[in-house]
């Protein structure tokens, strides 16, 4: 008819549940977790509990996680209806800190790591590079220390500690398995 707006497309797809996540995939065929539908999430999302999101099948998925737990990539999410939901870790603005031939040593990264673990800053923990959330203030300390800082959007995957207040192995055991090791107990945050 003329003169009435056209009606906008009706969203018949359900929203689904997640209240269960396997951390790191433990457990599950290579196959099924490569055959599963993924869902990309950056740290902002993935620290927090409850969050929606819509996977790589166009699904919207209501994620209900214990409070306190944290989603990493590389874990999978069981949705209501027993299917899988890989999760991937959206690329992010980050600070890559790095020494370099004429910038620092080595050693200088732990002491870098030292000085943001005091001031409870996330940090990504790499042999060869640390990551965190932009901060020009940070930013600025670590290049003091001769260190150099580079601005980059990669995924971001810090590790657990007081910032996830205590929670995060709960559910899902730190993943000891998600891509580096790690020989301590966790009882560090306060034993400097």
């Amino acid at each position: 008819m003329p003169g009435t707006a056209p009606k906008p497309p009706e969203d018949n797809s359900p929203m689904l549940t997640v209240n269960k996540l396997i951390p790191q995939a433990r457990g599950l065929a290579p196959a099924l977790v490569k055959r599963a539908a993924t869902v990309e999430l950056n740290w902002d999302v993935r620290q927090k509990s409850r969050f929606d999101a819509t996977d790589s099948a166009g699904r919207t998925l209501a994620v209900f996680l214990p409070r306190g737990s944290s989603v990493r990539g590389g874990d999978v999410l069981v949705v209501e209806d027993g299917s899988l939901v890989r999760v991937l870790g959206a690329p992010q603005p980050v600070l890559v800190v790095r020494t370099g031939p004429e910038h620092g040593e080595p050693r200088d990264l732990l002491r870098a790591a030292y000085h943001l673990g005091n001031r409870h800053v996330a940090v990504e923990l790499k042999p060869d590079h640390l990551k965190l959330e932009p901060d020009p203030v940070l930013a600025a300390l670590l290049r003091r220390m001769h260190l150099i800082v580079t601005e980059e959007s990669v995924a971001f995957e810090p590790e657990a500690g007081a910032y996830e207040g205590g929670h995060g192995h709960e559910h899902h055991d730190h993943g000891h398995d998600h891509g580096h090791d790690h020989g301590h107990d966790h009882g560090h945050d306060h034993e400097h």
